[in-house]
C-alpha cells in the first residue's frame, strides 16, 4: 500500500472515530434549530423550509448572516432589514445561540478566562490573552470537551475526552468573547481588540477537523467575523494524516506541539508520537502548504526541568528543523496541582534559546499569562471536572 493510500485510510479512520464523539444535534428541546454554525447554504435551505423560493431564501440567508456574524445580534427582532412578520416566523423556528457563561475570571495580567456551559451541560474553557502594551490580543479556543492525547505535562490531558465540540460551539466561543468586550459590529481592517484566534485550548483540533474547519471557514468569511487566515493559528500535537488536509483546505498558520527531540522521550510525554513518530511529523511539517519565511511553522516547546532542556537537545532541535521556515516558542512549564514536573531554570532556558537563535531561528521565551487563574498554556481543565475530582471520596 502506498503512503498516500495509507494516509487516506488513516484519515478515514480518524473521521470515523470522531463520529463516536459527535456533538449533540443543534436542535433544541422545543424543536427550534440553532442558526449559528450553519453555512450560508444551510441557512438558505432552512429558510426554504419556511416556504420561501430559492432566490428569496438566498437573499434572506445573506441578511441573516450579516446580522449574526457582522452585527452580533442574538434576537431576530433586532434584524431591522427583515420585515416583522418574517422576524416572528424565524423566531418560531430558529434561535441564535450562545453558550452560558458558567464562570468568568480575570487575571492580574489582563488575561481573561471563561468557562462555557453548553446545552447538554458539558463545559469547556476559553481564554483571551491581550498583547502587552497593544490594543489587541488572541482568543484561545477549545475544540473538544476534554482531550484524548494524555500529554504528561498538560492539565487538560488528565481530563478524558467526553465529546467533540460542534462548529457552533467552536465559533461561538469567539463570538461570546466579542460579546464580553462589546466588539460588534465586526471591526474593519486590522484595528480590533480580539484580533486573533488560536486553536490551542482544550482538545486536539485535528481529531475534530470537520467541525473545526467549518467553524474557521465561518470566522474567515469577509461578510461576517472577517478574520484573515493569517490571524488564525491551529495547534496540533502531530496528527500527521490531517495536517496536509488542513493546510490545503484552510491554509491557516500551523503550530506543532513538539516538546521533545527524540522518539524515546516524545513517546513518554506526548503519547501520540507512538502513532506518528518524529520522522513522519517533520516530513508533514515540511510539506505544509504555504509555509514560507513570511508564514513560518511554529514549534511549541514546553521547558521541563531536567527532562528536555539540555544543550544537546537544543542542538538536536536545530538539526530537526534545519532548512524549514520555522520559529520555536519556548514555554516555561506552567505548574498545576498534582503535576510531577518542574519549570526549567532561567539559565537553562537562556542557554537553550541561545543555541536555537545562533542557528538563525527565532526562539522567544513565552511569558506565562494567566497563571493565577489556571489559564496559562497546559493549565486548562474545566472547573466542574476539577470540582468532581476534589469531592470524590477516596477509594
Amino acid at each position: 500500500m502506498s503512503d498516500a493510500a495509507l494516509t487516506a485510510d488513516e484519515a478515514t479512520r480518524i473521521g470515523a472515530k470522531a463520529a463516536l464523539f459527535s456533538p449533540p444535534d443543534a436542535v433544541l428541546a422545543d424543536g427550534r434549530r440553532d442558526l449559528v454554525g450553519l453555512t450560508r447554504e444551510e441557512i438558505a435551505a432552512a429558510i426554504e423550509g419556511l416556504g420561501e423560493d430559492a432566490k428569496a431564501a438566498r437573499m434572506r440567508a445573506k441578511q441573516i448572516w450579516h446580522w449574526i456574524y457582522h452585527q452580533g445580534v442574538t434576537d431576530f427582532a433586532r434584524m431591522s432589514t427583515i420585515a416583522r412578520p418574517m422576524q416572528a416566523r424565524l423566531a418560531e423556528r430558529f434561535v441564535i445561540g450562545r453558550a452560558d457563561v458558567a464562570a468568568d475570571q480575570q487575571s492580574a495580567d489582563g488575561t481573561r478566562k471563561w468557562l462555557f456551559r453548553f446545552r447538554d451541560g458539558q463545559e469547556a474553557e476559553t481564554v483571551y490573552i491581550p498583547d502587552p502594551g497593544e490594543p489587541r490580543g488572541s482568543v484561545c479556543i477549545s475544540s473538544q470537551v476534554g482531550c484524548t492525547l494524555s500529554c504528561r505535562f498538560c492539565h487538560t490531558g488528565t481530563q478524558k475526552l467526553v465529546r467533540n465540540l460542534g462548529a457552533a460551539e467552536i465559533v461561538g466561543q469567539f463570538m461570546a468573547a466579542r460579546d464580553a468586550y462589546g466588539e460588534w459590529p465586526s471591526p474593519k481592517g486590522e484595528a480590533r481588540l480580539l484580533s486573533n484566534i488560536v486553536l490551542m485550548g482544550m482538545g486536539e483540533p485535528l481529531y475534530n477537523y470537520d467541525n473545526v474547519a467549518k467553524a474557521m471557514t465561518i470566522a474567515m468569511d469577509n461578510e461576517g467575523l472577517s478574520l484573515s487566515r493569517r490571524r488564525i493559528t491551529l495547534s496540533t500535537s502531530g496528527v500527521v494524516p490531517m495536517m496536509d488536509r488542513c493546510g490545503t483546505e484552510l491554509g491557516v498558520n500551523l503550530a506543532v506541539s513538539l516538546h521533545a527531540v527524540t522518539d524515546e522521550l516524545r513517546n513518554e510525554i506526548v503519547p501520540l508520537n507512538r502513532k506518528y513518530p518524529l520522522a513522519e511529523l517533520m516530513a508533514a511539517c515540511r510539506r505544509y502548504p504555504g509555509a514560507s519565511n513570511a508564514r513560518r511553522i511554529t514549534f511549541e516547546y514546553v521547558m521541563l526541568k531536567g527532562v528536555n532542556d539540555s544543550v544537546a537537545e537544543a542542538r538536536e532541535l536545530v538539526r530537526l528543523i534545519s532548512g524549514m521556515p520555522a520559529k520555536v516558542n519556548l514555554i516555561p512549564f506552567n505548574p498545576w496541582p498534582g503535576s510531577s514536573y518542574e519549570t526549567s531554570t532561567q539559565a537553562s532556558i537562556r542557554a537553550f534559546a541561545a543555541i536555537v537563535m545562533d542557528a538563525g531561528y527565532a526562539a522567544p521565551v513565552r511569558n506565562p499569562r494567566g497563571r493565577d487563574i489556571l489559564a496559562a498554556c497546559g493549565q486548562l481543565k474545566t472547573a466542574s471536572e476539577r470540582a468532581r475530582k476534589a469531592t470524590r471520596p477516596a477509594a
